[in-house]
This record gives C-alpha cells, structure tokens and sequence, in this order.
C-alpha cells in the first residue's frame, strides 16, 4: 500500500509535496489513499491535523489544503433525554445509618444501574464519487460536549476509522477548551471501489485531548456504510453514545456523600463496585479506590481504601471526610480513581469518577443532592470511565 501526500499553499503560486510512505501489505486489500484538507470558517490558511501545541506525534498525520466549507445548520431540536436510572434496592445490606439512596434519572423510578448521561452530538458529511472511486467523509462540529477536565471544559478531536481497520486511523485537530467545536475538516479515502467501501462501517470516536495522561473517551457513532446512499455528499447530525472500546465496561462504583455546612466538612463513603473491568492474567482484580480533593485543578488530599485481593465486586465501605469550606465548594473537584494493585509492575487504572458541580449530568445530580440534604448520607451508582 501507498500513502499519498499532496500540500498546498492558499495565496501562493501551486507548490505540490509528494511524500509516500510504504505500508505493509495485508492479504489482497486494494490500495487505499488518504487525503485531508482543512478549511477555516472565516479566514483561510494552512493548519497541520495534529495539535499544533500538544506535541503528541501522529503517524498517521496527512497533507492540509483549504477548501473553505462551512458546515451545514444546525437543525432544530434537541438530542433525545437520557432513560437510564439507578437503584436503591441493595444499599441496606452494605451500609447502616441514615442514609438516602437517590437514582441519578428520576426519583421515583427503581431501575438499578447509572444513568445514561448526555455525551452531546456531532455533524459530519458523507459522500462517494464514482468517477474518482473516492470516499469523502467531512467532520463539521460537535455540539454539547460533556467537560472532561477539571476547568469544566474539554480539548476535543475526533479519530476516524473505516471498520474493521483500525491499523489506520485519521485524526482532526484539537479544539481547545470547548464543548461546541467546529472541526470543518475534510477526509478523502481515494482509490476505494464502491464495493470495497460498501463493507466498511464509518467510526468516529470524539475524545478528550489530555496533555499529561492518557486521552479520555467522550462518545462514539458508528456508520455502517452498506446503509447510507452515498451517491452524493450528505450531512448528519448524530448523537455519540458511550465508547464500547472501554468507558463502557469498567463496572460501576456505589458510593456516597454527605456535606455537612456546620463543620465545612464533605464525608466520601466507598462503599462498593460491581462488574469491574479484570486486568490481571488471571481474569481478575486486586482493586482499591483512592480519594482526591481538588481546588482550582491543584490537588489537596489524597486519601485511599484498602485492597481487596481477587474481587471484582469489592466491598469497601470505607469513609472519608474532607475539609472544604463553603466560600470553595463551586471550585472544588473530588476525583474517585478505582486501581487495580500489581505488585511486580505500576498499578492499573481500572476507571474515574469526577464529582463536582461542572461534571457530567449523573455527576452534576449528585453533587447537587448532596448539597440539598446537608447532613444526610446520599448514594448512588456511577458507571467508571476510562
């Protein structure tokens, strides 16, 4: 296979780049060429795909040419309300005291398992030339992207992959700090056959640029193309739902909080995980909880539980209080971190909760009981991300 790179520079005569980069071959696949322009919204220029302060390598990295598209409009409407709930029906076996166990969907409903939280959408164009055997695929933008990061915002980009490859991937660039990007990027997959691209399914992942740790997963769509009329470019809004490639299974962690104004105190009680995603050999976990208080994205206090060797559905219940004056409860973050202990090598991350006031929308309900019941221990499941 041969990968095929063309720039070219807006405002200046024509000076075209070749640059091919031999691919291993797989079996009988025909070539496939990738192509990428970029086009700005008011100002054209030359934009590399990557981050163009991140740093992070790209391998898959590709030529930038302005076409100066703008996306389709937004059709009315909102995406639909999220129907997940959550249970109270096994709390009494694990804890005692005063305590009000709360589903993160509705209070009247009984259906055990977390919410199925608002991921936000994205635009994108799809479209096949016949006479070029090309596939076009556009990333407009995302809309209503749920904050990753402590600062209530997020970095987003999107990967794209033609299923079931996902050797070669194509990246959009970072968009800093904002939950409705505006990508207006262009992928040419050329040299497909239209039957070749019939069996492929169109995957976009949107994810959180992080600079220090790994990327987290924001939602995903999944196009199989054999479904779409493809004869000309058209445009579609879909709402992303969980990434299936880890979000989605890492299990859940029941857990409560209990603020207490008087003594500027919030109480993180552990109390227990079901369904944890097994990381050792053995098709198991050794998983403890760590604890964090967050101030303005500084860290404050660690805290953490004891391991429970081989489980992975621990009981922990364990108790934390926290100092945090009222004056920074808006600016505070507490971060749950499940941990799959290794002794021989760097323990694992099995997945994350972050609890604030700007998290997400099952993060956010919680939050705000906790600060409606002062005094009052308030529970409820949350699904672990990666």
């Amino acid at each position: 296979k041969t990968l095929s790179v063309i720039l070219s520079l807006p405002y200046a005569p024509a000076l075209p780049l070749r640059q091919s980069v031999t691919l291993p071959k797989t079996g009988n696949k025909l070539p496939l060429f990738f192509s990428v322009f970029q086009g700005k919204r008011n100002k054209p220029g030359v934009e590399s795909v990557g981050s163009p302060d991140s740093g992070r390598g790209r391998g898959e990295k590709k030529a930038i040419k302005n076409m100066g598209n703008k996306p389709a409009n937004s059709p009315k409407g909102q995406p639909p309300d999220a129907d997940g709930h959550s249970s109270v029906s096994d709390l009494a076996n694990s804890l005692t005291g005063d305590m009000v166990m709360l589903s993160p969907g509705s209070e009247d409903d009984d259906h055990e398992g977390p919410v199925s939280e608002k991921l936000g959408r994205i635009q994108f164009s799809l479209g096949y030339s016949f006479q070029d055997t090309t596939l076009t695929v556009k990333i407009l933008k995302g809309q209503d992207l749920p904050a990753k990061d402590f600062s209530g915002t997020s970095d987003p980009f999107v990967k794209i992959y033609l299923l079931p490859d996902r050797k070669h991937k194509l990246e959009t660039k970072i968009k800093r700090k904002n939950l409705n990007p505006h990508w207006n990027e262009t992928f040419l997959f050329e040299g497909f056959p239209y039957e070749k691209v019939r069996e492929r399914t169109l995957y976009l992942q949107v994810l959180d640029y992080d600079r220090f740790s790994r990327n987290d997963p924001i939602g995903e769509v999944s196009i199989p193309l054999n479904k779409v009329e493809l004869g000309q470019l058209k445009t579609f809004w879909k709402d992303l739902k969980p990434c299936s490639d880890g979000s989605g299974s890492r299990g859940d962690l029941l857990l409560s909080l209990c603020y207490n104004p008087t003594a500027n105190t919030i109480t993180v009680n552990i109390i227990k995980a079901r369904n944890l995603k097994a990381m050792d050999i053995g098709g198991t976990s050794d998983p403890y909880v760590k604890v964090w208080l967050m101030h303005k994205d500084k860290r404050v206090e660690k805290k953490k539980t004891v391991t429970i060797k081989r489980c992975l559905n621990p009981i922990f219940n364990e108790s934390f209080p926290f100092d945090v004056p009222a004056h920074v409860l808006r600016e505070t973050t507490i971060i749950i971190t499940v941990m799959d202990k290794d002794r021989l090598s760097r323990n694992d991350v099995i997945g994350k909760i972050y609890l604030s006031w700007k998290s997400g929308p099952a993060e956010v309900k919680h939050w705000k009981d906790m600060l409606s019941r002062p005094r009052t221990n308030v529970a409820q499941w949350h699904a672990l991300k990666a």
